[in-house]
């Protein structure tokens, strides 16, 4: 249900707000809804939400489809807008592209969005997993390697802020950490510098993470390795995959590093 309350201040656009409300009410399973499942999802008045589609079918995001409505490709520029606005995707492509090729297994990027991180980059190998993952997949922190790697590079006070934020992610993690237990495991990451979850998230997924550093060496995204659990060990996984893991992250930090140090041209 939409927080109509939310805004504060007098320069606060409570329109545009409630179309993005309309927009996040599209999820995984319901691609095609009707006004009324919209309305009901946003908790906004039917006419409201009707003037809102109207706007964005005109604006070419949502088309109608039968008795409902559903998203088009075009609402993918929304999300790719802010990936392509840091270069990052060009800057790990080449290297996560060889990561994959070493080791055979899929590996992805992803920063923190309150306590859920938010798959940024990916290059995977065609293999069944219990979850589907793409660009702009969200999944709470605490219950995976990357999110563990990035809630250990924030400070304290920082990362308590972010802890009490509600995942907005939608999933359920199959193991939960305590606040000892995740404190415990922050400590770890911070000492070794890297991160392991194995099936924490769902049965299946064991992955491996380290963090990708700004020329000020702090953390500005994750990177992992991913495998099935049926398939391979934990052993395979820090013996074999952490060091190949450990050099990509180490080359995507210097190559972004470089990148923010070269000055701008005017012509």
């Amino acid at each position: 249900m939409t927080d109509t309350g939310r805004g504060a201040g007098p320069d606060f656009i409570e329109a545009l707000a409630r179309g993005l409300d309309v927009l996040r009410s599209f999820r995984p399973g319901t691609p095609t809804m009707t006004l009324s499942e919209i309305a009901g999802h946003t908790g906004l008045a039917r006419p409201t939400v009707r003037r809102i589609l109207i706007t964005l079918e005109a604006l070419g995001y949502v088309r109608v489809d039968g008795r409902g409505y559903a998203l088009t490709p075009r609402v993918l520029e929304l999300g790719m807008a802010y990936v392509n606005s840091l270069s990052m995707w060009d800057v790990a492509r080449p290297h996560m592209e060889k990561l994959v090729a070493q080791t055979n297994e899929s590996t992805s990027m992803a920063q923190l969005d309150g306590s859920d991180i938010v798959y940024v980059a990916r290059v995977a190998v065609p293999k069944i997993v219990t979850l589907a993952v793409t660009i702009g997949t969200r999944f709470p922190a605490p219950a995976t390697s990357m999110g563990k790697v990035l809630l250990a590079g924030l400070p304290a006070e920082e990362l308590a802020a972010v802890l009490d934020q509600p995942s907005r992610s939608g999933i359920s993690a199959r193991r939960q950490p305590t606040p000892a237990e995740l404190d415990a495991s922050l400590r770890e990451v911070r000492a070794k510098g890297w991160a392991l979850a194995d099936q924490d998230l769902a049965p299946g997924i064991r992955s491996v993470a380290t963090g990708v550093r700004d020329g000020d060496g702090r953390v500005i995204a994750a990177i992992n390795v991913t495998v099935h659990a049926a398939e391979t060990s934990v052993e395979t996984l820090v013996e074999e995959h952490l060091p190949r893991l450990l050099r990509t992250a180490a080359d995507i930090s210097h190559d972004w590093s470089l990148t923010g140090s070269v000055p701008a041209v005017t012509v």
